[in-house]
């Protein structure tokens, strides 16, 4: 059997074979040359996969339009169209360039960091912005990280979930109470909140609309049943069935930061006085600043501390304190030059 192809690989692949057609391409090209479709599938197999990717890039904007030839109906093609899918000429000040740079910083995962990391060098290099500008894009916002964190694994089963309308269990931990249950949930959307992601869906258990936060799905999200099981409602309030989950609880960090550094967790901080009682570790902190930081996402707060170096060392929590040094450890090992990255 062919290597599965994510509905999000296959979109984007169609999209490019679209863009870099000719004339048109029939759906018979589209089966055979598009990678993602499967040309052992039935027609009638084909027919749906290609409707539903047809419909979702129309919902995302892509103008694909339809090419009628005046002949047979299997002699239909198709292709977008490029004049209404063209970007005007892009200019970018320094501070929009250092925007973009934040958004990057949001995709995490291996399979678009590097294009991220192409895509900003591309823009920097691009019109008249010379180096010292891109330097002050990178001085308003040195010491701040995105809100927004790197998606959980339970992402990509969700969003295929989603896709084929197939309903999905996973282990869920609630937050209040700490307690591991089992869930099975017709998939609604994905959304993201105040710094997470959610998945809004019909939990059968409780036979009501609940809002699950992704870095709570313990282990793999497994589809049972059929496609096409259920029926999403058009109008999902998002912000309703978010709020109405209950949040986690706010503990508190002791973090020891460098002077003048780190200045964004020093705001949400508060000054924290008394010294560590081990007289090795007050020896090691003593040209620092101690500060108590709020937090309800271990793993959030790890990344962020990550991200500071040696600027901010965890004294408090040690579960906080083992995340970042996960984080600092597999960035140690990185490559000082990422593969492929002579092609940028």
């Amino acid at each position: 059997m062919p290597p599965l192809t994510s509905p999000a690989a296959r979109l984007l692949n169609l999209v490019i074979a679209l863009m870099n057609t000719g004339a048109r391409m029939t759906k018979d090209e589209i089966r055979t040359s598009v990678a993602g479709y499967d040309t052992t599938a039935s027609p009638e197999a084909f027919e749906r996969m290609f409707e539903r990717d047809k419909d979702a890039l129309r919902d995302l904007g892509v103008p694909i339009i339809t090419v009628e030839t005046g002949g047979h109906s299997e002699e239909i093609g198709y292709r977008i169209d490029k004049d209404s899918y063209a970007l005007d000429e892009v200019n970018l000040t320094p501070a929009e360039l250092g925007v973009l740079s934040l958004a990057a910083q949001f995709w995490q995962d291996a399979t678009v960091a590097v294009d991220t990391t192409r895509a900003l060098t591309k823009l920097r290099s691009a019109g008249e912005m010379d180096t010292g500008a891109a330097g002050e894009a990178a001085d308003a916002v040195a010491g701040l990280a995105p809100r927004v964190r790197s998606v959980s694994a339970a992402y990509e089963p969700l969003l295929e979930a989603i896709l084929a309308r197939r309903v999905v269990v996973f282990t869920y931990r609630a937050a209040s109470t700490g307690q591991v249950r089992r869930r099975t949930v017709e998939p609604w959307k994905v959304a993201v909140r105040d710094g997470g992601w959610y998945l809004l869906g019909h939990d059968r258990d409780r036979d009501a609309a609940r809002a699950f936060r992704l870095t709570r799905i313990e282990g793999p999200v497994k589809t049972v049943g059929a496609q096409g099981a259920f029926t999403a409602p058009a109008d999902i309030d998002v912000d309703a069935l978010i709020s109405g989950t209950p949040l986690a609880p706010v503990r508190q960090a002791l973090l020891a930061l460098r002077p003048e550094r780190a200045s964004a967790l020093r705001a949400r901080g508060s000054a924290h006085a008394p010294a560590p009682d081990d007289p090795r570790l007050a020896r090691a902190v003593a040209d620092r600043e101690l500060v108590a930081v709020p937090y309800t996402s271990t793993q959030a707060l790890a990344d962020e501390v990550a991200g500071y170096g040696e600027a901010v060392l965890v004294l408090d929590p040690p579960e906080l304190r083992e995340h970042v040094l996960e984080r600092l450890r597999a960035a140690a090992a990185l490559p000082l030059t990422p593969p492929g990255d002579d092609d940028v």
